[in-house]
């Protein structure tokens, strides 16, 4: 693994304090924290307080921000200002969010590093746009065309909208890629104490230069751990860069050989450094009978029913997925043949159970406990599927 240094946060850019804030007023400091200075975005709710609340703090941090005229715009836009040198993002939610996808795989391709933060809220189309989903999920995964990884974190709090978007950040320089936060609307609109450490304590990766003379400089040669180096803009660097299939040098080569080449380094710069991006919390797993798995306000709603089925004596474990994407296959695979059953707690109608599924492979049961949105569940349908799942 090749070994990433890291600067301090610039004290100028930190709010460092205990604060009151919304799930999405902490994810805007985050990104403040984390040396964002370009926001490009559409106003759509229930995300809309993130735009609102950085269109007021940049100005005090020196960053930028534009109203787009569409959200298609806004990830266009994003992906210019992180090639023209800054740390950029932006927020959406429902039909925003797949309005960005065409633009976001442009991002994959051109390996931009950026963040994006969904707060997801009830679908299809236009939906619930007041109140919270979780089915967007697996159009992050899969949402534009062509093969590619991604990284996806789900905070479950306001404390976590502000940590887990510094964290993609750094995500995203470290692999240079676009990087989803993938919140709902209970999260980003949940007020509760948020503590914002000093700029000493929050360690940022900054952009990754080369070191080669503009006559050397390739944008495309990979590193050791997969990832090329990007040029320092204003430095007498020249290169092309392209949506279309591309070699070394960012010029278009249409065939199969240099499509090879190009999507396999892509998926490769995430898969074989899965164990150093996928975040997970386990809790009473050792003897489980059932382990429940959830993510995002899921993982909190589940809290009662756990304690629940405890209390009857039941063996629960429990995983949070911090890191969605890539999905943690190798410990939900080890697990499998260790207990009677997983449990999945998610907000739609099955979308990250399908990977629970596929990696248990019959050596357990798996049990979904869907839900539509538009609330959180019940915390008594937890506990049934729990006392079900373990007959």
């Amino acid at each position: 693994m090749t070994k990433i240094k890291t600067v301090k946060a610039d004290p100028r850019d930190v709010l460092t304090g205990e604060h009151y804030l919304d799930g999405n007023h902490a994810s805007a400091e985050g990104g403040i924290a984390a040396g964002c200075k370009f926001f490009g975005g559409y106003p759509i709710t229930p995300s809309t307080e993130i735009a609102e609340r950085i269109s007021q703090r940049f100005p005090k941090v020196g960053g930028i921000f534009i109203q787009m005229e569409d959200e298609m715009a806004s990830m266009n836009a994003i992906l210019g200002a992180s090639w023209g040198g800054v740390k950029s993002m932006t927020c959406t939610s429902g039909p925003g969010f797949s309005l960005m996808m065409e633009n976001f795989g442009l991002g994959i391709m051109l390996e931009t590093p950026c963040v994006l933060v969904n707060v997801q809220r009830g679908g299809p189309s236009t939906g619930l746009p007041t109140l919270p989903g979780q089915a967007d999920m697996m159009q992050a995964r899969w949402g534009s065309h062509g093969d590619y990884e991604v990284i996806a974190l789900c905070p479950d709090s306001p404390q976590e909208s502000f940590e887990l978007t510094i964290h993609a950040f750094n995500l995203s320089e470290r692999y240079r890629i676009p990087v989803f936060v993938m919140t709902d609307e209970c999260v980003g609109h949940m007020t509760e104490k948020v503590v914002i450490p000093g700029a000493e304590e929050i360690d940022l990766v900054p952009r990754r230069y080369t070191d080669k003379s503009p006559e050397e400089y390739w944008p495309y040669i990979p590193e050791k751990d997969l990832v090329p180096l990007m040029p320092p803009v204003g430095k007498g660097y020249k290169f092309h860069i392209t949506g279309l299939t591309h070699d070394y040098r960012g010029y278009p080569v249409i065939n199969a050989e240099v499509q090879e080449k190009c999507v396999r380094r892509l998926m490769d710069k995430i898969i074989k450094n899965a164990k150093d991006i996928i975040w997970i919390e386990e809790k009473d797993i050792e003897g489980a009978e059932v382990v429940l798995l959830s993510y995002g306000i899921t993982s909190r709603v589940v809290q009662p029913a756990i304690e629940k089925a405890k209390k009857e004596g039941i063996k629960v474990g429990q995983i949070r997925l911090v890191t969605v994407w890539p999905f943690p296959e190798e410990r939900v695979r080890e697990l499998a043949s260790k207990i009677g059953a997983y449990v999945m707690v998610e907000m739609n109608y099955g979308q990250v159970y399908y990977e629970v599924e596929r990696c248990a492979a019959g050596k357990c049961k798996t049990v979904l406990v869907p839900h539509a949105g538009g609330t959180v569940h019940n915390p008594e349908d937890v506990y049934v599927a729990i006392k079900e799942a373990v007959k």
